[in-house]
């Protein structure tokens, strides 16, 4: 059985006085040590995706409309929000992507760090403070005895960020979803972090679910992959897999819009168009209006995920 197992999620929001479908139907499997990246552009879907995983949507405006997910054999979506609050920070952490609006500033790194701590175990407090400066070195923060009394606005982005993985880390997590953690950060640091991050999932064993948009990330660091459009998942694949073979003409178009190093120089490859907000995606596939494949059986029915040896696509007309 895999740690995370999510069939069918549906998710929506009220809007203009009604509620629309922001992430429809979307499966999703991670085991244990692996990474998983989920991939599209903004407004897919990605970011409702990893807080409905976490429970942290509010509702209303927001409701779960259907679905479900599993994480260890747990029903998340049947736990109370107490039982869901002893999950968060324990076996289920999130690094946000901005970390200067997550952290808290009037309290120090040290306070921060040591919260999930207290919250999550029954360490003494000269423990947590031991366990906190462990953290912040296995993280790659240098002088950590003065960091713990420093407020997150006297720390770089890059510190920051590092200080919300320590912080995510504490209680040593099953899982670690990481919503675009190196958006803010300059090509060094990110580089930096996401090293930090898979040397951390071989030493600790733990999967992560990596939501970006940068397929070079994917790429490099992960080991399987899905592809959302408009709120669904379009593709699934070992990484490998999808880099060689894309079935789905929105990932061939992602992947063709990505710049290379070698090969000839010129204008890159666009998509034209944009995602279809929710509540006006059209009827079929909604990525037909934008799609070179098209045929009429994607303008009139919704494709669903197909394919063989672990290689998916929801296409009418994919790309063999």
């Amino acid at each position: 059985m895999s740690l995370l197992e999510v069939r069918g999620l549906t998710v929506a929001f009220r809007m203009e006085g009604r509620f629309l479908r922001v992430v429809e139907k979307v499966d999703l499997d991670l085991d244990r040590g692996r990474i998983l990246g989920l991939v599209g552009e903004s407004g897919c879907g990605k970011s409702v995706t990893a807080r409905s995983l976490m429970r942290l949507l509010p509702e209303p405006p927001a409701r779960i409309e259907g679905g479900s997910i599993r994480f260890a054999g747990n029903d998340l979506l049947a736990l109370d929000e107490a039982a869901m609050r002893r999950l968060r920070g324990d076996r289920l952490a999130m690094i946000f992507q901005e970390p200067m609006t997550s952290l808290n500033p009037t309290w120090t790194v040290g306070f921060q760090i040591e919260e999930a701590l207290k919250l999550h175990t029954d360490l003494p407090a000269a423990a947590r403070r031991e366990r906190s400066l462990e953290l912040l070195r296995r993280v790659g923060i240098g002088a950590p005895e003065r960091r713990l009394r420093q407020y997150p606005f006297e720390l770089s982005g890059g510190l920051r960020q590092r200080v919300m993985i320590a912080m995510a880390l504490a209680c040593g997590p099953d899982l670690l979803i990481a919503d675009e953690p190196t958006t803010a950060l300059d090509v060094t640091v990110q580089a930096q972090i996401l090293e930090l991050l898979a040397r951390l999932r071989a030493e600790l064993g733990m999967a992560i679910l990596l939501i970006t948009h940068d397929l070079g990330v994917v790429a490099e660091f992960c080991d399987e992959v899905a592809v959302m459009y408009a709120g669904r998942i379009v593709e699934r694949s070992p990484v490998t897999d999808l880099f060689v073979h894309p079935r789905h003409p929105y990932t061939a178009g992602l992947l063709a819009s990505t710049p290379r190093l070698r090969g000839r120089r010129g204008r890159l490859p666009t998509i034209p168009g944009s995602v279809p907000p929710p509540g006006r995606r059209p009827p079929g596939c909604p990525f037909a209006p934008r799609c070179e494949r098209v045929i009429e059986r994607c303008r009139s029915e919704m494709p669903h995920l197909a394919g063989d040896d672990g290689h998916l696509a929801a296409c009418w007309n994919p790309a063999r």
